[in-house]
């Protein structure tokens, strides 16, 4: 069937590929004025994939919109507002994948919650997020990742649409603990990052079980189910994002502390902000967040910040 991508970036531009692949007629829409949009319009190649003749590109929102009922939408989070303000009366009746983990910092909204306050009930809405890098995926090396929706006959639709032998969708049953796991995981990617710049990664064990804990104890209060912090959209990608060489989050923390400079788009950086805010909200101590957070935008000395996180007490960290 007819699918639109929107985002022609390293992820968006995979999926609308591996959708091609799928046997979609697929549209990727980028922006005017993009250089590298222009190239991939242009050479159809990027760094890791060429695209079929047949493949269709397009920097024209409107005909992006009107060739599909269902959207699918890769790019960065404190963007997607003003994206889905210049949608109009074209979004009606369409389906929104959002394709990407955040939270929108000057609202703390989870990303549905943005489509829902700009669109309302005139869209239907559903999140693809979970373990995979580009990188992996175009070696035809699979992962599993999670579909999630409010509407559970649009979750098993579109299950059905993407799963491959390279992707094996999972039916996600809770939309708030995924999305603030998905969003999170990027926060521990960073800390992760960090503990690899000063050459300390075995710390990393602990750094998982108490990431985990901390977000479960986010999503309970902001009434999602607290195991789905130990599933594919946070625990099931810490492989991908605490460990892996491809991982923004991860090498943005360790430049950050090697202070080198690192220009790739790491979402943990500004996520990290809204869960902070969340956590005090909703009265939920984050103290790898927190940590985090004064690191990054208030100056903390980093060796000495860490080390006050893991020396923090193991009955106060696990049994609160």
């Amino acid at each position: 069937m007819k699918l639109t991508v929107i985002g022609p970036g390293r992820w968006g531009s995979f999926i609308a590929f591996y959708l091609k692949e799928r046997g979609h007629d697929v549209l990727l829409y980028g922006r005017n004025g993009s250089a590298a949009f222009s190239r991939l319009r242009a050479t159809r190649q990027n760094d890791l994939l060429t695209f079929p003749e047949d493949m269709r590109f397009s920097s024209d929102l409107q005909q992006a919109l009107a060739f599909s009922d269902i959207i699918l939408i890769s790019i960065a989070s404190q963007n997607l507002r003003g994206l889905l303000e210049h949608f109009g009366s074209a979004a009606k009746g369409k389906t929104l994948v959002l394709c990407m983990k955040g939270l929108e910092v000057s609202t703390g909204m989870r990303l549905s919650q943005v489509v829902d306050d700009v669109l309302g009930s005139t869209v239907q809405c559903a999140i693809w997020v979970g373990p995979g890098h580009v990188e992996e995926f175009s070696r035809g090396i699979p992962n599993c990742m999670v579909i999630d929706a409010q509407d559970n006959a649009l979750k098993h639709r579109l299950v059905a649409l993407f799963s491959s032998d390279l992707i094996r969708f999972y039916y996600g049953e809770d939309l708030i603990g995924n999305e603030i796991g998905a969003a999170s995981k990027n926060v521990i990617g960073i800390a992760a990052g960090m503990l690899d710049g000063f050459g300390v990664s075995s710390l990393k064990g602990a750094l998982m079980s108490r990431g985990t804990r901390e977000i479960a104890r986010l999503i309970k209060a902001m009434g999602g189910r607290e195991l789905s912090a130990y599933g594919l959209a946070h625990l099931g990608d810490y492989e991908a994002t605490v460990f892996s060489p491809h991982s923004h989050n991860r090498r943005f923390g360790e430049a950050f502390i090697k202070k080198e400079p690192y220009d790739a788009l790491a979402e943990g950086y500004y996520t990290v902000k809204a869960l902070c805010a969340l956590g005090e909200s909703y009265g939920v101590d984050l103290p790898i967040c927190r940590t985090v957070y004064t690191v990054l935008y208030e100056g903390t000395e980093p060796k000495t910040a860490l080390n006050a996180l893991f020396t923090r007490s193991i009955k106060e960290e696990f049994y609160q």
